[in-house]
């Protein structure tokens, strides 16, 4: 009876020199398929990955970027990243670049197949976000030593594409005709927003204050952010709106005794600009109604702080340059004389 292997047509060849040398190679037995032997090296590890590709009709992701992809999705997204949103941002444009670089070796991606890549990709702002994970998955394979040379566009400038900052400016006449339009949940939600200058997936989900405090761990950055209540009108009547609810559960923002979904809030508020657009008194009115967007609403709460460093500060950015480009406009001169 022959002898059971766990390697399956895996064929070994030694060679012996006239000095005592020792040369092992090993082979995919091609005789069952009426072909000729498949070299796999010879070194033995790698004969053996080489071989389960082979004899388990897995493709070839050794060497090429595919394999540092699985692995970045496997070791690094789950970990490094707490943010759900950043995880589904990234998950999402790493399923777009797979198709297109997993299958090349690192050798195949230069500075024009990646400016290419951006010139022939139709939503520009997503390819831009898709080529910047593509350098993080590339910095982290270089330390992994999946791959010995750098980003291709390393230190290069102005190769991506030209991106503008969306331009919409929530005027209180474009806010109040909405907020007059909007169902309770939506009205406090919209609330809640310009009092804090949250992003809508914290306003749905901030806590109840503690001893007067509302603390938020902000879920894009994991920082902690928080608000004095009583610093607050806005913030002090909802608190005190809330504590009259029947709601069981936690969470600041309620509908009856429910949890707020994003659904919910998205289609409460596309129901108030939609009729808010529909009584505005012109045309052009209607228009700024119907370009607002919910997440506009991080951008009024800048427009409110006192000047640039404290919108910078509520926004919890980086530097002030971010607020600028983004969320405020510049603060208004006082003449001298």
């Amino acid at each position: 009876m022959p002898k059971k292997t766990p390697y399956p047509r895996l064929r070994v060849h030694v060679r012996k020199g006239k000095g005592g040398q020792v040369w092992t190679s090993w082979y995919y037995d091609g005789r069952p398929d009426g072909k000729s032997d498949t070299p796999l090296g010879n070194d033995y590890t790698e004969a053996l990955k080489r071989w389960d590709e082979l004899h388990n009709h897995k493709p070839r992701i050794a060497g090429t970027l595919q394999e540092a992809f699985n692995r970045w999705k496997e070791e690094v997204l789950p970990v490094k990243y707490t943010s759900a949103e950043t995880k589904k941002g990234y998950s999402r444009s790493l399923s777009i670049i797979e198709p297109v670089f997993g299958p090349a070796t690192w050798d195949q991606i230069t500075p024009k197949s990646i400016t290419g890549y951006l010139a022939r990709r139709t939503a520009k702002t997503q390819g831009n976000r898709e080529m910047a994970l593509l350098s993080v998955i590339w910095g982290w394979a270089l330390r992994e030593e999946l791959v010995s040379k750098p980003f291709p566009l390393l230190g290069n400038r102005g190769w991506k594409n030209k991106e503008q900052a969306r331009v919409v400016e929530v005027t209180d006449a474009v806010f109040a005709a909405i907020y007059k339009e909007a169902a309770q949940v939506c009205q406090d939600a919209m609330d809640i927003a310009t009092a804090t200058g949250l992003r809508l997936t914290d306003v749905r989900t901030v806590s109840l204050p503690s001893n007067g405090v509302l603390s938020v761990r902000v879920s894009k950055t994991g920082k902690t952010a928080t608000f004095e209540v009583a610093a607050s009108p806005v913030l002090s009547r909802l608190v005190a709106s809330r504590a009259g609810s029947k709601a069981l559960h936690l969470m600041l923002l309620t509908s009856g005794s429910k949890k707020v979904s994003a659904r919910m809030l998205r289609e409460s508020f596309e129901r108030a600009r939609a009729a808010a657009a529909a009584k505005a008194e012109n045309a052009a009115i209607a228009d700024d109604i119907k370009a607002m967007f919910m997440r506009d609403l991080r951008k009024r709460a800048a427009a409110l702080a006192e000047d640039m460093a404290e919108a910078s500060k509520l926004l919890q950015h980086s530097s002030q340059a971010v607020t600028a480009k983004h969320y405020r406009k510049g603060d208004k001169l006082r003449p001298v004389r």
